[in-house]
């Protein structure tokens, strides 16, 4: 490929000059980015700049999770971070489900608010009474945020209605749902189109030098100026911006060869979130196991290890699929941005640059609203 300076005038003056805005990542939080920057300057020159071919890190390798909090991880979170903090995440994320409920119908992205589950093992039901005593609690703050009462009940019966094994009960969240993520992505792609955004694939940013007028963003292609620049890389930001606050985390994900007729009534969490699961077209779709080695799933590097593998193989033939004769058609893994706390970093880091990256696992659910905040920063 040319470099940026091998291009002819056309190319240079439509693409690569004159960008008042440039977005580092095109996934759900630079895509969102962009198109709020879009409204408020309905004339200014937006160029997203995307390494891979596709959004790279976590934005479509997710298990398509429209999630907001279970009860053991709000549990969880309460006795390590102070109420407001973890209320005031769950409102974050609710208020992005539903920001993407009004930008796209739901037929386009396969948004179906089936409900959740959060699963307890027969091994795990001394946490159920302490836990159902809190959920009345949990259901007042719900009901505050979302306007819906009675949003967690316990339910013994979804072991037999889905057929798992080993499994006493589930906390069921009645307002969660799941999504399909590339169809979503594709949904993106089609508005930034109309939006005449630009899109360069395939340009990956090394390093970027804010000035006091604009900043220069060095790339595998060459050098590129803009008026400001909005990080969004997630995963990835510790790698260009030497920042410690945010982490890498890597999440394996399997699927299954087809089962006719299989369907799950929703998606569920197992073992305090760290593996999660649900159906999708006859299949099963698996993740998680972080928890088996943290050190090494502190990594950009994209694999599928044996350890997770094999884990997550066993979980679906001895608890989910018991008995049943499936394979593993499909297996990934994505890069996620995690931290010390949960929220999201969205803020300067230079007159003329901003950030909005460390989702912590929740994309899907926040990646909307954190691009309409940054470019909000921006403006």
């Amino acid at each position: 490929m040319l470099q940026f300076d091998e291009l002819s005038y056309w190319e240079k003056t439509a693409l690569t000059e004159g960008i008042d805005y440039a977005i580092v990542g095109g996934g759900i939080v630079g895509i969102a980015t962009a198109l709020h920057l879009r409204e408020i300057y309905p004339n200014a020159k937006i160029v997203i700049l995307e390494r891979g071919y596709v959004s790279t890190g976590a934005s479509t390798k997710n298990a398509g999770f429209a999630c907001f909090g279970s009860v053991t991880e709000l549990a969880d979170d309460l006795k390590k971070m102070d109420e407001t903090s973890v209320w005031n995440t769950v409102e974050m994320r609710w208020r992005g489900l539903q920001r993407l409920h009004e930008r796209f119908p739901d037929s386009v992205i396969d948004l179906q608010l089936k409900g959740s589950w959060d699963l307890i093992a027969s091994d795990e039901t001394k946490t159920v009474p302490e836990l159902s005593d809190q959920m009345q609690y949990f259901n007042a703050e719900i009901e505050r945020i979302t306007g819906f009462s009675s949003c967690f009940s316990y339910d013994t019966t979804i072991a037999e209605k889905a057929g798992f094994n080993g499994i006493n009960g589930g906390f069921h969240n009645k307002l969660e749902g799941e999504i399909h993520t590339g169809k979503l992505l594709a949904a993106s792609n089609l508005l930034l189109a109309k939006a005449g955004i630009i899109c360069l694939f395939g340009v990956e940013v090394k390093t970027i030098q804010p000035g006091e007028n604009e900043v220069l963003i060095e790339t595998n292609y060459g050098e590129l100026k803009s008026g400001k620049l909005a990080v969004t890389v997630n995963g990835f930001a510790q790698k260009l911006l030497n920042d410690q606050r945010i982490q890498p985390a890597r999440a394996q994900v399997i699927v299954s060869s087809k089962m006719p007729g299989f369907e799950l009534p929703g998606t569920f969490h197992y073992q305090q979130g760290y593996y999660y699961f649900r159906s999708i077209d006859n299949r099963l779709l698996l993740g998680g196991g972080r928890n088996l080695d943290f050190s090494g799933e502190t990594t950009t590097e994209f694999e599928n290890t044996s350890l997770i593998i094999n884990t997550l193989e066993a979980l679906m033939h001895n608890v989910i699929l018991p008995g049943k004769d499936v394979t593993i058609d499909y297996k990934w893994s994505g890069i996620m941005g995690v931290g010390t706390e949960k929220k999201p970093l969205i803020e300067f880091i230079h007159p003329n640059v901003g950030i909005g990256v460390r989702m912590g696992g929740m994309g899907v659910a926040i990646g909307s609203l954190v691009g309409e905040e940054l470019a909000e920063l921006l403006k």
